[in-house]
């Protein structure tokens, strides 16, 4: 969980006094009349929240909670119940959206979390594996896109924590045009089309496999980068410390 920085918590000193300066309109000089910046107050209040029940990981629990219902609604009636099928893309369109906003608004107002360095992706990951699991449990997609999508999420994260203690690999632009792929197809295969639709879906999830595919492999070569790298430096500095 982190911490309130001391000038959300009380300001400086020095701004403290910025606020009685003179010239400002009604201003008195004296402290206990000096009104806050109107455009502060967002800011301020959010960074004043940072703790586990702030707005960023509240949206993250929320994506945890419609699993369950997602995977409820996807397999009511068999599976194949349009209007069923219709409230279950509408749970996967929520959580996908709260995706998007929950780290906007936690990077944006200080509001990051150890809860939610630990959540976010867990919740990202779970909507996801439900709706890929359950659209190749009802055979509207084949088991080997599933294995794909989900071997490649889980691969990347094994990844990450495996080269940490030589550096973070960034998210890249086409691992977030991976994302919005991939949920793009899966929502068009949760809905219940037919016709055109249901061509066109094919091939948004083929472009979906195929970035998919491609960065996973430039998330390989990252890390191998990193890795080398860093025992490179590791080396020079046992090096350099041993002249």
């Amino acid at each position: 969980m982190t911490g309130v920085p001391a000038s959300a918590a009380g300001g400086s000193p020095g701004a403290k006094g910025a606020t009685g300066a003179p010239g400002a309109s009604g201003a008195s000089g004296a402290p206990g009349d000096a009104k806050p910046a109107r455009g502060g107050k967002l800011g301020a209040a959010a960074v004043n929240q940072a703790s586990l029940w702030n707005i960023a990981n509240i949206l993250t629990m929320i994506r945890l909670v419609l699993v369950p219902g997602f995977v409820a609604l996807m397999l009511a009636d068999g599976g194949y119940d349009p209007a069923m099928r219709a409230w279950a893309w509408a749970a996967f369109a929520v959580a996908m959206i709260t995706d998007i906003f929950d780290g906007h608004l936690a990077r944006t107002y200080n509001l990051v979390t150890d809860f939610g360095k630990i959540a976010d992706p867990i919740a990202d990951k779970a909507i996801m594996g439900a709706a890929l699991i359950c659209l190749s449990a009802l055979g509207d997609l084949p088991w080997w896109v599933t294995f794909v999508i989900l071997g490649r999420e889980l691969g990347v994260t094994l990844l990450r924590f495996i080269v940490i203690r030589y550096g973070v690999i960034p998210a890249s632009r086409g691992g977030k045009l991976k994302t919005l792929a991939q949920g793009t197809a899966v929502g068009m295969y949760i809905l219940a089309l037919t016709g055109a639709l249901a061509t066109l879906r094919f091939w948004v999830m083929a472009v979906a496999v195929i970035l998919t595919v491609v960065t996973g492999l430039d998330y390989v070569r990252q890390a191998i980068v990193l890795r080398r790298r860093g025992i490179a430096e590791r080396r020079a500095a046992a090096a350099e410390a041993e002249r």
